[in-house]
């Protein structure tokens, strides 16, 4: 055995501090290991206990007992349960003691392995093993009841879920609602304006037409940023389909529509650089489109728009300025959301505040970002960047 000012394994250690006594005797009562616990309650040492007989530290009635009660029952059923003895102190007083026992066979004999128990320190025992098996079941209920919130959670969840898979469904309907119901119209009202405008037409028929061509132009743009605000809003997002395009043609040729589309307004385009760019050719319109008619809206009337298409090292850069009424600034860190929009000083261009959302789309299809500056001095200037690659 280790002495006892050495160092000890953890397992010695829970074996010695323990909070009863524990005793490994031979078959005869010979102690041949015994834990600090026991050895402080009846006042000797380890060294003074090890080899010594279990029934020397008896009282006279407690080996009676031993030999005529316990031991026998103890070799023939080979455990004894809350059996009631006395030992005695080193200093001479008795110490009322309760004793489990089993026997156990080993390769080199037959050994009793026994846990002790003051006999006033039992009930305090026990009522440790009551209140932990109380706190265990009040863990138990707690988690049963955690569980049955977790389940009725998840059950709510399963139906926003269906619910949200319903709403997804009926608004991939209305896209083709207004896919085939709205643009297929608009599209007859275009050309049939188109025809009439190949006649002779007086001054005010002219004018009659030229309003109804620029009303089916916007409502044409409309439904477009409303398709696009559905598929976004289901989760597919806004699709492109890139290729190889002259960005500077482009850019010009898109704003020569937009000059027929605003008459009146002065539009610029500066072109800096010259380079490979991939991109949807189709989302760029959009985007300049978008861009242009909200610097048209927000303006200064017949102040001019400027847009500028430049290539730098590893981007490509396309900007929008007008000048006119700065954007507040409360409104600047969600301008680009839907249904956002500043006080128009053009009431005839007032949109439902899709424009700015759909150009964000575009240009995180795109792999780029858009920012916007506004002042009274310098204007607004949208400016969008793509990644050259």
């Amino acid at each position: 055995m280790p002495a006892e000012n050495e160092p000890l394994p953890a397992s010695q250690i829970l074996f010695d501090d323990a909070d009863c006594g524990l005793l490994l005797t031979a078959e005869n009562g010979q102690i041949e290991r015994v834990n600090l616990t026991f050895c402080r309650w009846i006042g000797y040492h380890r060294d003074e206990l090890l080899g010594r007989p279990i029934q020397s530290l008896m009282s006279l009635d407690a080996r009676t007992f031993h030999q005529a009660y316990w031991l026998p029952l103890l070799q023939i059923q080979g455990s004894v349960v809350d059996v009631k003895f006395d030992l005695m102190h080193h200093d001479g007083y008795t110490l009322p003691m309760m004793l489990s026992a089993i026997s156990c066979e080993h390769d080199s004999g037959v050994f009793h392995e026994l846990a002790l128990f003051r006999a006033e320190g039992r009930p305090r025992y026990e009522r440790a093993l009551l209140n932990a098996r109380m706190l265990a079941e009040q863990h138990l209920a707690k988690h049963l009841k955690t569980r049955r919130a977790l389940d009725i959670a998840q059950g709510k969840l399963r139906v926003i879920h269906a619910a949200t898979e319903n709403r997804a469904l009926f608004a991939e309907q209305m896209v083709g609602i207004v896919s085939h119901d709205l643009r297929n119209p608009l599209a007859a009202i275009k050309m049939a304006a188109d025809l009439l405008g190949r006649g002779l037409l007086d001054a005010k028929q002219t004018q009659v037409l030229g309003h109804i061509t620029h009303s089916a132009d916007r409502a044409q743009r409309l439904v477009a940023d409303l398709l696009d605000f559905t598929l976004v809003q289901v989760g597919r997002g806004i699709a492109v389909s890139v290729q190889p395009v002259r960005l500077h043609a482009l850019i010009g040729q898109c704003l020569e529509e937009l000059r027929l589309v605003f008459p009146g307004h002065r539009l610029i385009h500066q072109a800096l650089g010259d380079g490979e760019f991939i991109a949807d050719s189709d989302r760029l319109y959009q985007l300049v489109g978008n861009l242009v008619a909200n610097a048209m809206a927000y303006g200064a009337p017949g102040s001019e728009v400027s847009v500028s298409s430049s290539f730098e090292d590893d981007r490509v850069v396309l900007s929008v300025h007008n000048h006119g009424t700065p954007i507040p600034p409360e409104l600047l860190d969600n301008l680009f959301e839907p249904m956002i929009r500043g006080s128009h000083d053009n009431a005839e261009l007032r949109s439902v505040g899709l424009g700015l959302f759909i150009v964000r789309e575009i240009v995180r299809a795109h792999g780029g970002e858009v920012v916007v500056s506004s002042s009274a001095q310098a204007g607004t200037t949208f400016t969008v960047t793509f990644p050259r690659s």
